[in-house]
């Protein structure tokens, strides 16, 4: 699909904040905090895009208003240029953002990076014996 750089001004734009289960709504949150994903990155939220079939443009060198520390954001399509909707399940972007933090807690770089977390049983080191100085 050819992307228009003119046309992409009147695309939606997602920040990864919009969806982000650690922000409070001040901090720009605008799903529940029980839908939401913790801590969403451009990429994923990319990769959500294509998954549904939705045209998206992922500008790194942006960042979100109220935290200019946060870089980043997805500018999706919704709706083809005679109207209709790209994919006939979504039609609002807040609907758009609900699918995608559904999907990113599947994200397959998200189950690759909490395996080893999961695998791990040892409690850590454990001295025996008493503690304390030796007795001459």
């Amino acid at each position: 699909m050819q992307i228009d750089p003119a046309n992409i001004k009147k695309w939606n734009v997602i920040y990864p904040v919009y969806i982000n289960s650690k922000k409070t709504v001040a901090e720009g949150r605008r799903i529940s905090a029980t839908k939401a994903c913790e801590n969403p990155t451009c990429i994923e939220i990319g990769d959500c895009c294509s998954y549904l079939k939705i045209p998206f443009a992922i500008e790194l060198d942006k960042a979100y208003p109220r935290d200019f520390m946060q870089r980043g954001r997805v500018r999706v399509q919704l709706k083809r240029e005679d109207g209709s909707l790209w994919n006939s399940e979504i039609d609002s972007k807040k609907q758009l953002m609900l699918r995608i933090a559904e999907l990113i807690p599947k994200h397959h770089g998200r189950t690759k990076k909490q395996e080893p977390v999961n695998t791990s049983t040892a409690a850590g080191p454990s001295k025996s014996g008493k503690g304390g100085r030796k007795k001459k």
